[in-house]
C-alpha cells in the first residue's frame, strides 16, 4: 500500500498561530521584517501584545468616551476608508459636518437665528479647535494693531493656570504669551477678578475653562464677562473671551440651562467643544464654533480645487477620518436632547454615589464642587504614612486607572486622585470601587507608622521624621513623586 501526500498538507494541517515558528520569534521593533507572515498569526501576535493594555472601560483619568452602541460602531467601520477632506467626493458627509456645526452652534446659543448658518469646522479634538480659536484671535489683534500703527510682535493670553496643556502648547508653537492665574488652596479655578488684572493692550482674548481638568468646576465666565465690558469700557480695549468647552460643553446645555457662559455673553466670540469627551463619540473629534463671520478673519481661511471643485479649509492637518464625524450625527439624532439630559444625569448621580462613599471613608476631602462636570477629586486628610499616589497604583491591581496628581502653582502642595464618571460607568462600578478602594485603605491603615511612606523610598532619620509636622512630611512626599513622575499637572486628560 503506498501512502502519498501533497507538499501542502503538512502546513494546511498545522495552520495554527502557536504550532508556528512565529510563536517562538521575537518580535521586530526598529525594523521592518524581510519576509512576510500569514494574516492570522499577524492578528494573534499582535492582538496577544495589546492584552497588557488597560481595559478602557475601567480607565478611570480619562474624559474620552469608551463605548457606543453596535450599530454605531456599524456605521463608524463603514465610513473608516472616507477621507473627510474630500467634501466634492463625500458631499453626505460633509453636509452631517455642517448639520453637527449647526446644532452645536444653537446649543451655545450663538446669534443665529432659526434658520441662520452658524460657523464652525470639525476637528480631531480640542486640542486643534483650540489653535484654531487662538491664530483667529491672534490674527485679528495684529490686524488691529497694524491699523493703529502700534507693536503687534508681543500677543498674550491670559488664563488660570489649571488649564490644560494644549494651552502651552499653543502658546509655545504660535508664539504667544501665557499671564497665568495663579490658584490657591481651595480655590482650583481661574480667579476673574484676578485674570481681568492681568489684561493689558497685548491680550488676544481671555480663556475660561468650563469644566476644568482638574476637578471638573465650571469658571464664572459671567462674572468675567462682566469685569471685563468694564475694563473694556475704561480702556478703550476690545479684549474678547473664548470658553474651552472640551469637558463641559455636553454637560451644561443640558444639566446647567440657566447657566450663562456661552454666546449669550457678548465678548464670548468662540467656543471649542470635544465630541469625544461628552459628546459621547470615541476619540478623533472636536469642534470650534465662532459666534459671527466677523471673528474668524478671512485670511486664515484657504480654498483649493485639485479635489474636483472649490473648497475652503480651516485646519492644522489635512486628511482625517469620516467615521467620527458621522458617529457624532448619529448620536445627536439617535439621543436627541432628551437622551443626553438622561446621559447627564445619570453621570451626575454615579458622581454624588462616589462621592458619598469616598467620603464616608472618613479618609478623604472632597474638593471637586457640585456644579461642573461629573468628576470627583478629592485629597488625603493625613498623607504622613501613604499618599494618593500609592493608592493610585494600589488600585491598578483590581484594574483600576485612576490618576493623581499634583495642583499647579500656587498650590502645589496639594495632591488629588481625580475619578472621571462617564456614560459606561455605573452605579454597580461605583459601588465597586468605593469597596476596593476602602480594601486599599485599610492595608495602608495595619501598616507600622510610616512603613508606607518608607515603601516610596522618602527617606529621613526617625528622630527629624518625629520633628516634622504634617504639612511638612506631605511636601516631602508630593515633591518626591514630582521628580520621579516628570509630567506637567496640566497634561490631565
Amino acid at each position: 500500500m503506498v501512502l502519498s501526500k501533497t507538499a501542502g498538507d503538512s502546513d494546511e494541517n498545522l495552520r495554527c498561530t502557536f504550532a508556528s515558528r512565529y510563536a517562538c520569534s521575537s518580535l521586530p521593533r526598529l525594523k521592518i521584517p524581510e519576509g512576510s507572515m500569514p494574516k492570522e498569526a499577524a492578528y494573534q501576535i499582535v492582538k496577544d501584545e495589546l492584552m497588557l493594555d488597560g481595559n478602557p472601560r475601567l480607565n478611570l483619568a480619562s474624559f474620552v468616551t469608551t463605548w457606543m452602541e453596535p450599530e454605531c460602531d456599524q456605521l463608524i467601520m463603514a465610513a473608516i476608508n472616507k477621507n473627510y477632506v474630500d467634501m466634492d467626493e463625500y458631499p453626505v458627509t460633509t453636509e452631517l459636518q455642517n448639520r453637527c456645526v449647526n446644532i452645536i452652534a444653537h446649543l451655545f446659543h450663538a446669534p443665529i437665528g432659526n434658520n441662520g448658518t452658524a460657523l464652525g469646522v470639525g476637528t480631531v479634538g480640542s486640542s486643534e479647535a483650540i489653535m484654531l480659536a487662538g491664530l483667529a484671535f491672534k490674527r485679528k489683534w495684529q490686524a488691529k494693531m497694524k491699523l493703529l500703527g502700534k507693536p503687534f510682535t508681543n500677543p498674550n493670553i491670559v488664563t488660570g493656570a489649571n488649564v490644560q496643556v494644549c494651552w502651552e502648547k499653543f502658546g509655545r508653537y504660535f508664539d504667544v504669551e501665557l499671564k497665568e492665574v495663579k490658584l490657591r488652596e481651595g480655590y482650583y479655578t481661574m480667579d476673574p477678578g484676578e485674570a481681568v488684572e492681568l489684561v493689558d493692550e497685548n491680550t488676544i482674548c481671555v480663556a475660561a475653562i468650563l469644566g476644568s481638568t482638574l476637578t471638573g468646576e465650571f469658571e464664572d465666565v459671567k462674572l468675567l464677562n462682566e469685569l471685563l465690558t468694564k475694563k473694556n469700557e475704561e480702556t478703550g480695549w476690545d479684549t474678547p473671551i473664548h470658553v474651552d468647552a472640551a469637558s463641559g460643553g455636553f454637560v451644561a446645555p443640558f444639566l446647567y440651562p440657566d447657566l450663562q457662559w456661552d454666546f449669550r455673553l457678548p465678548l464670548v466670540k468662540s467656543i471649542n467643544v470635544s465630541g469625544h469627551k461628552y459628546g459621547l463619540v470615541y476619540a478623533g473629534v472636536g469642534w470650534v464654533v465662532w459666534r459671527s463671520h466677523h471673528d474668524l478673519p478671512d485670511d486664515l481661511v484657504f480654498h483649493i480645487n485639485y479635489l474636483g471643485s472649490d473648497q475652503p479649509t480651516f485646519t492644522l492637518n489635512f486628511s482625517k477620518g469620516s467615521s467620527q464625524i458621522i458617529a457624532q450625527y448619529y448620536q445627536f439624532i439617535r439621543l436627541g436632547f432628551e437622551g443626553y439630559k438622561n446621559i447627564m444625569e445619570n453621570c451626575m448621580q454615579n458622581a454624588k454615589i462616589l462621592k458619598e462613599g469616598i467620603a464616608h471613608t472618613g479618609r478623604f476631602n472632597i474638593v471637586s464642587k457640585d456644579v461642573g462636570v461629573p468628576v470627583v477629586a478629592f485629597s488625603l486628610k493625613d498623607s504622613a504614612n501613604y499618599t494618593v499616589f500609592q493608592i493610585s497604583e494600589s488600585l491598578r491591581r483590581f484594574g483600576w486607572i485612576v490618576p493623581a496628581y499634583t495642583m499647579p502653582p500656587n498650590a502645589e502642595h496639594v495632591a488629588v486622585i481625580r475619578i472621571v464618571v462617564r456614560e459606561d460607568f455605573s452605579h454597580t462600578l461605583a459601588e465597586r470601587l468605593i469597596s476596593d478602594m476602602e480594601k486599599v485603605v485599610k492595608e495602608f491603615d495595619a501598616m507600622p507608622p510610616c512603613a508606607a511612606v518608607k515603601e516610596a523610598h522618602i527617606t529621613a532619620d526617625d528622630s527629624k521624621r518625629s520633628e516634622k509636622s504634617v504639612l511638612e512630611v506631605q511636601r516631602d512626599v508630593f515633591s518626591y513623586w514630582r521628580r520621579i513622575s516628570d509630567k506637567k499637572s496640566s497634561g490631565v486628560c
